[in-house]
């Protein structure tokens, strides 16, 4: 199977708009959201949940009231300020580190599982759609992207799907490398601003560490054209392709606030750019050849 991955080294770019977009062109494929520190793919796919489990990663302390003796030990050894004055347990400073149930006198203190987000494997009229929800306040997130994209795995191999779309989290953190790791292909989605110019550098230095192909479409291209033109311009320089521009259009928001892709709204010029990028794609990878 091929596995795209579509990235943005800062948030709000449009990857999520492309991704969906995408899908709906690729025709059949096991789509992922693997930003499940702020899932919206679900917003605009319409999908059914088929299966779904809670996501387990690391540990939490908790004190029992019956053992504790209150001699303080713990909140003392503990580096995270986890413990409160009256001895309790705050679990969103909670590292799970163990100092405190191995240092307590009284044995009062157990290290439980900690429930960290919950996973979903859900059926789309493309195909499976595999998507999580981190909890507020909890890590492990690249711990969780890397579970979704192994169940991804698993549909697309039992259903015989060639093709993984993959709409990843933004930056360039854990989340980011749990979610580029071992794809066939990398596009960065970016705007013409200077930020923008500079994340998509972060990015794209990231994908070439890991020495994945990819590609760059600038978003909203025409709201600055002498920036889209600098960011064409480090593209070729570092031999990336650039495979096209995307207008400003306001059927994006239409798109969006009607849960629908964007390419559902075919007279948007916006639609009509992601078709031809989307041709280019397939022109320069072998997508659709797994």
């Amino acid at each position: 199977m091929k596995q795209l991955v579509i990235l943005s080294g800062k948030g709000g770019t449009g990857k999520t708009t492309v991704t969906a977009s995408f899908a709906i062109l690729a025709g059949s494929c096991v789509l992922v959201d693997a930003d499940v520190d702020a899932a919206d793919l679900h917003l605009v796919v319409k999908h059914e949940v088929r299966e779904s489990d809670n996501f387990i990663s690391g540990k939490e302390a908790v004190i029992s009231e019956e053992l504790c003796s209150s001699c303080g030990i713990c909140r003392n050894l503990c580096r995270f300020d986890a413990i409160t004055e009256d001895l309790h347990i705050d679990p969103f400073s909670c590292e799970g580190c163990g100092v405190c149930a191995r240092a307590c006198p009284a044995e009062a203190i157990t290290m439980h599982d900690s429930d960290c987000g919950r996973w979903f494997i859900s059926d789309s009229a493309f195909g499976p759609f595999v998507h999580a929800r981190l909890h507020i306040a909890a890590e492990n997130s690249g711990k969780l992207v890397s579970l979704v994209r192994e169940k991804a795995r698993e549909e697309a191999e039992q259903k015989g799907i060639g093709l993984i779309l993959i709409d990843g989290p933004p930056g360039v953190g854990c989340p980011v490398i749990a979610a580029v790791t071992g794809c066939d292909a990398a596009l960065i989605v970016t705007e013409p601003t200077r930020s923008g110019l500079h994340d998509m550098k972060r990015a794209a230095e990231l994908t070439a560490h890991f020495k994945i192909p990819t590609f760059v479409i600038i978003n909203k291209a025409d709201l600055h054209d002498e920036t889209a033109r600098d960011i064409e311009t480090w593209c070729s320089a570092k031999g990336i392709k650039t495979l096209g521009r995307i207008p400003f259009d306001s059927a994006v928001v239409e798109a969006m606030s009607s849960g629908k892709s964007l390419i559902e709204l075919p007279e948007a010029p916006a639609a009509a750019a992601l078709c031809n990028i989307w041709r280019e794609m397939l022109s320069e990878t072998e997508l659709l050849n797994a």
